[in-house]
Formats: C-alpha cells, sequence, structure tokens
C-alpha cells in the first residue's frame, strides 16, 4: 500500500488544463488554480446557472462549461476536481476517468466497497491520477505533527485517536439520517498518515438517538459511532463521528499519544493545539522517585508551512481578510486561517504535480479507499452490535 511523503514544490515547463466542477464549496479553489504556476487554463461547471455567472463575473479568466457531458467531451481538458454531492461521486470519477482526463474528488470517494473496488480498477485501466481532496491532512496541524514525527519528538507512539463533530441539520437532503462513518474520512485519515499503515479491523459501536424520519434514508439509527482501529503494524487507534442532534462545537480533531511527547488538539476550535513532554524522574526529600514521572502541558502555534507550496499561492494559507498584500511575509508567519486550516493550496499543489511527475498522489485511490472502508465496515460493525470486521486489502 503506498503511503508516499509528501513532496516539497519543484518547477515543471508542463501547464494543465483544469476544470473544476461543483461551485458552491469548489470556488473556493478557483483563485489558487488560477495562480498555480503549473496551470494553464481553468474551467468551471455547476447545474446552477446564475452560480456559474456570478462566479465567472469575479474571475474572468475562466472557461464555462454548460453541463459535465461538455466537460467530458473537451479532449485539451487535462484533469477535473469534483466538488459535487456525495451520491455522484462515483459516476463522476469514472467517467472522468475513463473519458482520459485525471481526477481528483473530494470526501468520500464512495459509500460501499463495490464502488471502491470500481474506482480502483478504473484508475489502473486508465493509468490516470487520482486524487483525494482530504483536507484533514495538509491541515498545519497534521503538519506540525508530522514533523515532530519525522523529528522523533514522539518516541513510540502508543495510540491514536480522531473525532469530527458536525452538526448537518438543514443540509441538503442526502446528509439526513446519514451513517457517521460513512463522512468519517477527516477524523479517520491523519491517523493512517501518521501510522503509515493501513487499517486492517475496525469494531463499530452506534450511539443515541435520533428522531424517526431521519433513520429511513440509509436504515441508520445512530447519531454518533465510534469505533476501535487496529493498524497492520499492530498500532491501535479510535474515532469517534456526530453528525445529527448532539450538542458538540464543530471540530474536526486529532490526537497523537507517544511515548515522549503528545499532541493534541485543542477543545475549543479559536484556542492552541497542546503538547504535553514527559520528563525523567525526579527524587523526593528521602531520595527515592516520586510516583508518577513529570509531565508539562503547553499551548503551542502550529504555524504556517507556506513554503511547502510555490510561492504565486503560498497567500492562500490564509484568509484574504488576514493577508496583507503590504507585507506578505507578515501575514504568512502567523498560523495558517485558510480554507480547513489552510489545507486548500495543499491539496491543489499535491494534485497537480502528482499528474506532471506521473506518480501516485499522496492520498489516492489505493489507501484513500483503505480510509473510506474503515468508515463502512465500522457502521457494518455498528449494526451488528460491535463484530469485528476485517477491511479488504486494496494494495
Amino acid at each position: 500500500m503506498y503511503f508516499g511523503i509528501y513532496l516539497e514544490y519543484t518547477k515543471s515547463m508542463k501547464k494543465l488544463n483544469i476544470v473544476l466542477a461543483g461551485l458552491k464549496f469548489g470556488a473556493a479553489f478557483i483563485p489558487i488554480y488560477i495562480n498555480h504556476p503549473d496551470v494553464a487554463t481553468v474551467g468551471i461547471f455547476d447545474p446552477d446557472v446564475p452560480l456559474v455567472k456570478n462566479i465567472a463575473l469575479r474571475y474572468g479568466t475562466v472557461k464555462i462549461y454548460n453541463s459535465f457531458e461538455e466537460v467530458l467531451s473537451d479532449s485539451t481538458v487535462d484533469a477535473v476536481h469534483l466538488i459535487s454531492p456525495i451520491p455522484i461521486h462515483v459516476e463522476q470519477t469514472l467517467a472522468v476517468l475513463n473519458t482520459g482526463k485525471h481526477c481528483a474528488c473530494t470526501v468520500p470517494m464512495a459509500l460501499s466497497l463495490d464502488d471502491l473496488n470500481t474506482i480502483i480498477k478504473t484508475v489502473k485501466k486508465t493509468g490516470k491520477s487520482y486524487c483525494v481532496m482530504e483536507t484533514a491532512v495538509y491541515t498545519t496541524h497534521f503538519f506540525k505533527a508530522k514533523e515532530m514525527l519525522s523529528k522523533g519528538e514522539f518516541g513510540s507512539i502508543q495510540f491514536l485517536r480522531g473525532a469530527h463533530y458536525q452538526d448537518m441539520e438543514f443540509w441538503p437532503d442526502y446528509w439526513k439520517g446519514l451513517p457517521p462513518m460513512f463522512y468519517g474520512t477527516h477524523a479517520i485519515a491523519p491517523l493512517v498518515m501518521l501510522a503509515k499503515s493501513p487499517i486492517v479491523r475496525v469494531r463499530g459501536l452506534g450511539s443515541g438517538t435520533m428522531r424517526e424520519e431521519l433513520h429511513k434514508q440509509y436504515g441508520n439509527p445512530y447519531p454518533i459511532e465510534t469505533m476501535q482501529i487496529e493498524f497492520a503494524s499492530g498500532l491501535k487507534a479510535e474515532v469517534t463521528r456526530s453528525l445529527f442532534e448532539t450538542a458538540r462545537d464543530y471540530t474536526e480533531q486529532f490526537t497523537v499519544y507517544g511515548s515522549k511527547k503528545s499532541f493534541e488538539w485543542q477543545q475549543i476550535e479559536k484556542e492552541l493545539p497542546v503538547i504535553h513532554s514527559l520528563f525523567p524522574p525526579r527524587n523526593g526529600d528521602d531520595g527515592k522517585p516520586l510516583r508518577g514521572l513529570p509531565v508539562t502541558a503547553e499551548r503551542v502555534p502550529t504555524g504556517n508551512y507556506h513554503t511547502l507550496l510555490p510561492e504565486q499561492i503560498q497567500r492562500f494559507t490564509v484568509k484574504a481578510e488576514d493577508y496583507d498584500e503590504t507585507n506578505p511575509q507578515l501575514s504568512l508567519d502567523r498560523d495558517a486561517s485558510g480554507g480547513h486550516g489552510g489545507s486548500h493550496p495543499h491539496m491543489v499543489h499535491e494534485f497537480i504535480r502528482s499528474i506532471i511527475e506521473n506518480r501516485k498522489s499522496w492520498i489516492n485511490e489505493i489507501n484513500g479507499a483503505n480510509i473510506v472502508a474503515a468508515g463502512i465496515c465500522a457502521h457494518e460493525s455498528a449494526m451488528k452490535g460491535g463484530e469485528i470486521i476485517t477491511i479488504p486489502d486494496f494494495s
């Protein structure tokens, strides 16, 4: 299974023609693609025609497509970034790949194991790049933990924990009653990539109650699901995910517990994460070691890993209102504040470079399927009272 490292930017002569399909959330990516040095043209499509027109007025350089079929039939398009509703992810992914275009897709890549296998087979058949656009592994929190891991600061990783709490009331109808772990990738993916090992077994439990109408679409009775994870390496983890009728402020988080240091996501989003450090034993007045090793807890900024990006898109790691054109370095030296923890330009850059360098993207069809399958199998386990489920080997 591919668990490669995130590559730093290197220049290339090749430039790509990119189309974004889905603009309600997807519009946030348009200026990043426009300014990326390896992109020649940017096209846009959304079935909401007034939305497309308004966005086109804002970004005069984009090419408008009137249908998804028009995108597929344009032989000049190198790659399509799908930011469309969950129920059509698989259909659109297969269509993009089968027309000879590279594909990036927002999460989750599919809602069934059969569909995951179909995507993997299609990527292999077409030879095109497939990138899972998982924001959680490009946040500054993740980069901070990854840096600590590379420096050996954690010692031995002893345990991992992830969580994603978000209320989906009044979102589009396909969200109603969705099994929480079907959209658990934001909490699962960071753990997989930090463990550097695929998930092999899960045990899921569902909890709580929600109104009857939310049970109907997916046959799911649970507003919250939690799962225990076993990695191929033997490491263990747990993940909790909620979607409805749970009083918890929004957060996507992970925690790494190590033998020397631990990285713990803050409880309230606007606060800073905490690094816990373990120290050698201290002796009491009698010369004997005191019970328990001393531990310190310190809130630390995550910083901004903009230097991993080409200069032209570094500013997108921070919100537009936080970026000062007259003093860009001061803006970039602060913690990233852009979309999903500054992840958007990193995600775009990785997709583009995977195509140009003819390599697997960091989160690709293989490890992406492992991440998604863990959630699918965890829900199956929850519906079977916590039965342990083995994850298919997609490699």
